[in-house]
């Protein structure tokens, strides 16, 4: 009997950090067969291309989730920070390959920064290219990690209320068709969600290059009641949103085919500054 073919076997990787293996992998195969990623390198993207969106709707992910936020121990995806701050401070939402992810925990280095994707084995590339520059370079990286999840199901799982600083969606899928609206990452109840895990002040960052969903994204929270938009000034000053601008995959893809980058920010307002629901103002 002839060997399995590559495009059969599995991958394995061999690793020393703590980082949890991401759930899932093991419904996929990888192209050039076992040891793609020898313990400790860079892994390289061509072995960890995936489909560019997945369905956030379907009940097919395979994935497993605790019950409450005390139920889950963040300790495995930050080995070398203290246990008062394992929980992560600021999400990036559909990280991709990680270069947000990446670059804000060096930007914000008190910050613990959590990237979630839904695609596994883009977020094994993510949490690979983590382990590689925590051995690559001592002591920095380690308030960084990636996490499969589905945020448009169970981000409330996970996260404590008002325990963000910070939350990036950028790039979403756009989901063009109005029957797939509903997909979208950006809704009132998503937002509500958001608004739960964002302390009082908090930052919630937004960027896209179709014009047509920065128009939603506008739309949805500008009408939700805990939400803000930042000044210009404001937001032009943060250098969060240089980063978000420029450092993404995504965001250097559409730099090259020349299209533009509609983005917001927006703050959560503190809950004594949001008029209260009325039987006058409820339905408006």
């Amino acid at each position: 009997m002839s060997d399995p073919s590559p495009l059969a076997k599995k991958q394995k990787v061999e690793s020393t950090s703590e980082i949890p293996e991401i759930q899932g992998l093991e419904d996929y195969t990888f192209r050039d067969g076992e040891d793609i990623t020898p313990a400790g390198a860079m892994p390289q993207k061509k072995y960890y291309r995936s489909r560019a969106h997945a369905n956030p709707l379907s009940f097919n992910d395979n994935l497993t989730y605790p019950t409450k936020p005390a139920d889950f121990d963040w300790q495995p995806y930050y080995p070398e920070l203290p246990a008062s701050k394992i929980a992560p401070t600021v999400i990036d939402i559909g990280c991709g390959f990680g270069g947000l992810t990446v670059e804000l925990s060096s930007l914000l280095p008190d910050a613990t920064v959590l990237g979630l994707e839904i695609r596994a084995k883009v977020c094994e590339y993510v949490r690979l290219r983590v382990i590689s520059l925590r051995e690559s370079e001592k002591g920095k990286y380690k308030n960084a990690a990636c996490m499969r999840s589905n945020t448009m199901k169970n981000l409330v799982n996970y996260l404590n209320p008002k325990s963000l600083d910070k939350i990036f969606i950028c790039f979403p899928d756009p989901h063009f068709k109005a029957k797939n609206h509903r997909r979208r990452i950006v809704s009132y109840d998503l937002l509500t969600e958001y608004a739960y895990c964002l302390k009082p002040n908090a930052l919630l960052y937004l960027i896209t290059d179709v014009k047509a969903l920065h128009e939603w994204h506008l739309e949805k929270t500008d009408s939700h009641e805990m939400f803000e938009r930042l000044d210009e000034e404001t937001m032009e000053s943060d250098p969060c949103v240089k980063a978000m601008i420029n450092v993404t995959e995504e965001g250097k893809k559409v730099e090259r085919s020349g299209s533009n980058k509609y983005y917001m920010v927006y703050r959560r307002l503190p809950e004594e500054s949001v008029t209260p629901p009325s039987p006058e103002n409820f339905l408006k």
